[in-house]
Parts: C-alpha cells; structure tokens; sequence
C-alpha cells in the first residue's frame, strides 16, 4: 500500500502539471480573446467533461500529456477568404495540408475573424505558446526553492560514533572482501572498541564531530594514543596503537597517501540545512544544464532504452525514463526504509524535475512541441520587421501548416519513443537500488 500511495503521488504530481501548462495556454489564449473550444488532459476516448461557456472541459483516458484546442492554428492561404480553403491541390503532401487547414477552418464560425490564433500579433502568439512551459519552469523554481529554503538541503552528515569496526588491516586499493589469512587484525579490533561508542575525547583534546577525529587518526600513524570514550552510558578508556596505512585522499579519490589507520567506519545520517535565494538559483541552474544535456543527448540514449527493453541489458539510471517509470520510482521512494522527511524530500524533488524537464522539452523548436510554434511566431515578427524596414506589403501570419509533414514525422517519432519507454519502463525499469 505504501509502494502504491507513492506510484499515485507521482502520478496524480505529473497529471497536475500538465493541467497547469495547459491552463497557462489556456489563460493567455482566452486573454487575448482566442475562442478555445476544449481543455483536456490526457488523450484517447473522454473519461469526463463538462462544458462551460464554450469551453468543454475534461479527462481522457490516457494520461501521458494534455491540450487546449484554439480556433484558427492553422491560417488559410493568401488570397482566400477567411474561414475558406480552396481546393486541395495534387500532391500527397499538399493535399495533406489542404486537407488539415480545411480541417483547423471548420470550426471558425461568422464572428470569429478576431477570435482565431492566426490572426493575433506575433507577441501574442508567443506568449500564448510560451505560457505552458513557463508555468512548468516557474513550478520546478518554486518546488525546489521550497525544499531547499523550507526543508533544508540534504546533506550527508558523519557522527563521531562507531557504525562498525574493521576486522583485518588492508591497502585501499586491495579488493578482498573477506580478510586474507595473514592480515593482521586492525588497532581498533585489537583496542576492542565496538558498535555505538561514541568519541568524547582523542589523546586529551575535546572532539565534538567525526571529521576532527578522522583527521587525528590520520595525523597520527606509529602513534599510541588514548581515546575517550562513551558506551552504554558509561565513560570508558582505551590505549590504542595507530598505525600507517594507504588511504584514499581526501581531496582527490583518485589518490592514495600514507595515513594513520584505526579501522572504523563512523555512523552517517541524512541532515537538511537550510539554504539562501543564491544556492537555490545555482541549484536550479546546475539542474537546468543537466537537463538540457540529457534532452540533446536523448535520441542517443533511447538506443540504450531499446537494448535495455529487448536485450535484456541494464537500465542506464541516467537515461530517459517515461511517466510509468517515474511512477515506479514514486512507489520505490515511498516504500524505502528512510525517515519520512526524506521521503517526502525526495518525492517532491521528483515532481520538481518532471516539471523541469516538461518545460525544456516543450521549448525545443519544432512541431506539435510548443516551441515549435514559439518559433513560428518570432519567424513572423522577423519578417513583419523585415517588411516595415524595406516598405513592402505586410506578408501576414506565418503558415505554420507547410511544416505538417515535419510535424508528422516528429508526431510519430514522439509516439514511438513514449511507447517505447512505456514499455521498458514496464519491464526493465530503472531502480533506486539499481
């Protein structure tokens, strides 16, 4: 139940945003008094609607994306009288056109001349397009500035408490998982220190967290030096010999150093720290760059998504992943077995990257995407520009219809990449475990 209330929050999360980019289309389109016949949310056959004013508003039964549908995308040619089509002329991918212009015409009515898209200022038009990803970007602002100025940003904090104590001194840079048979047993095994004690004082000086004594024991390699400790409630004392032993730096992984050697591992917890206006922007910044890599970078890795799907082979956990697997990873985060802030951190941090990443991929500059009619717009503004420079006749809206047959193609290749990802997401999906 637990796995299932996470799936559903994500879910219902992404079903919300989408309804909130349409209704930023929405809400600019009937500003600028663009008749909007139909909201929805999801597409396929209609689970619910209600019409208001001449609006019907509703729910599809497949929920992997929403629309409005506004009156007039797509103009007639020049020299046709409005609201009409002329004849559809020969060629297939002509007459496919004509046949969506006829189509994107019938529903202008007699007084609808100045309530269809075409006919609004190229500002408008871009600023209706672009109002759907805005509100995307402005909630993943919004989502991660809650949680990292609200929540606090996650941060890995050490204890100056023993999590373990190892058995067998080995190099850093040995693979054994289990102790060789001739390595010596480590200072803290010999010392007899155990789980849960807690470091009060190194050699006489006061410490109050892991990183003071982690330096100590480095500091000290061919030492023998005297630890305070707390067990069970009670004060205890211990001699204990440290000794050298190659450690990764700690300032580049990639290095080892000869260092003093105890042979503990400290207890880690999850903190949140509060951040400033500053850290959430880099943060926002680091993610959108991130995002934007992986969004140019997708047609490439969805080579990867296929083999994963029909070879067998792993899920790239950075790779693209569709609606029913961020669902999945909903369930995933919600039945994990951490604290419940963290939990909640994580399941938000989530619905703040949908967001992020619908906003940017709708910003991507062709058809059906938003951007691609945004491109559209400023195409008109140039050219508009362009006529009132040189003095020549206004050359009208920008007839987005001659990039149909692109559209198409691009219709299919996105319905072809949803399945797919539906798919693997299905039955190879991507894990928080790995």
């Amino acid at each position: 139940m637990i796995w299932l209330a996470g799936v559903l929050i994500l879910f219902f999360g992404l079903l919300v945003s989408i309804a909130l980019h349409e209704l930023g289309h929405f809400s600019f389109a009937k500003l600028f008094g663009v008749r909007v016949p139909q909201y929805m949310v999801g597409f396929g056959p209609t689970l619910w609607s209600k019409t208001r004013g001449e609006t019907e508003y509703g729910v599809k039964w497949i929920p992997l994306g929403g629309y409005i549908r506004m009156i007039g995308m797509l103009p007639p040619r020049r020299g046709d009288a409005s609201g009409k089509v002329r004849s559809v002329s020969t060629g297939p991918w002509q007459g496919l056109i004509e046949s969506a212009r006829g189509a994107a015409l019938e529903e202008v009515r007699p007084g609808d001349e100045d309530r269809v898209f075409y006919s609004k200022k190229w500002w408008q038009k871009l600023i209706i397009m672009f109002a759907g990803p805005a509100v995307n970007l402005v909630l993943a602002v919004v989502i991660f500035a809650f949680l990292l100025m609200g929540l606090g940003a996650q941060t890995l904090k050490t204890d100056p408490v023993v999590s373990s104590v190892a058995k067998c001194v080995v190099p850093a840079t040995s693979t054994a998982e289990t102790c060789p048979s001739d390595a010596p047993l480590t200072p803290a095994a010999r010392a007899g220190l155990q789980a849960g004690d807690t470091f009060v004082t190194f050699d006489g000086r006061k410490v109050t967290d892991y990183a003071q004594v982690q330096e100590l024991i480095r500091q000290s390699a061919g030492r023998t030096v005297t630890l305070g400790l707390r067990r069970h409630g009670a004060d205890v004392t211990t001699r204990v010999s440290i000794i050298p032993n190659r450690m990764p730096d700690l300032k580049d992984e990639n290095k080892t150093v000869t260092v003093g050697y105890l042979g503990i591992a400290p207890v880690t917890h999850v903190a949140y720290e509060r951040q400033g206006p500053g850290a959430v922007a880099r943060y926002i910044g680091e993610l959108t760059s991130h995002t934007a890599g992986a969004l140019v970078r997708m047609p490439q890795r969805m080579v990867g998504v296929w083999h994963a799907a029909f070879g067998g082979e792993k899920r790239d956990p950075n790779g693209p992943i569709g609606v029913v697997g961020v669902s999945r990873l909903g369930g995933e985060v919600a039945a994990a077995h951490e604290p419940v802030k963290t939990k909640v951190w994580l399941l938000i941090s989530l619905i703040g990257s949908l967001n992020l990443a619908v906003g940017l991929f709708n910003l991507i500059p062709l058809l059906p995407l938003d951007g691609g009619h945004m491109a559209g717009a400023l195409l008109e503004a140039l050219k508009k520009g362009f006529a009132r420079v040189f003095r020549r006749p206004d050359p009208g809206p920008v007839d987005v219809a001659k990039a149909l047959p692109v559209t198409y193609v691009m219709a299919a290749v996105l319905i072809v990449m949803g399945g797919l990802l539906v798919y693997a997401d299905l039955f190879n999906p991507i894990r928080l475990s790995g």
